[in-house]
């Protein structure tokens, strides 16, 4: 009697589940269907300001960009979309500092997630909305972000002792 009673409560379930997929199914039929005529339309295209199209680096009016190669965003990125390298540089007083070599961003593997721009001390990083980046092999996915000329910081002037008066 029991399996009886399964079966029949299974079925049940069974249509229920149909005429729900049913119900959505005719309801996505009779929807005015919306066709965006793009590449048409560039001009009036309205791209929100929170879409995330690609990984850049933010620049200074003086062409530098903020990046100080400590990798946390490398260590955050959750799937290593972000690879970067430092090298070692001497300073004018001797001391030697890391700076930033290769930004390397592979935009295929990006999920987007934001992790690398919001852990970002020096707030170094945002995503454009460039949404355009189709291309025919995926090797050209793999950008290089810091690809401006390295502008080299100006020597400090050293102090001039005011003789007293």
């Amino acid at each position: 009697m029991s399996s009886i009673k399964e079966y029949f409560s299974s079925v049940g379930k069974g249509v229920k589940s149909l005429v729900t997929g049913m119900g959505v199914t005719g309801k996505e039929f009779v929807t005015p269907k919306i066709t965006e005529c793009y590449p048409e339309n560039r001009a009036t295209l309205q791209i929100p300001e929170r879409f995330r199209a690609e990984l850049t680096l933010k620049y200074d009016e003086e062409g530098r960009h903020k990046c100080i190669a400590c990798g946390i965003c490398q260590m955050n990125c959750p799937n290593g979309t972000i690879s970067l390298t430092k090298k070692m540089v001497e300073l004018p007083d001797g001391k030697k500092k890391a700076k930033l070599d290769k930004y390397l961003y592979d935009l295929g593997s990006c999920t987007f997630c934001m992790l690398c721009v919001t852990t970002c001390p020096q707030d170094a990083l945002e995503f454009s909305n460039d949404f355009e980046q189709a291309v025919f092999t995926r090797q050209k996915l793999v950008k290089l972000l810091n690809n401006r000329p390295e502008v080299e910081d100006a020597p400090k002037p050293a102090p001039v002792d005011k003789p007293a008066e």
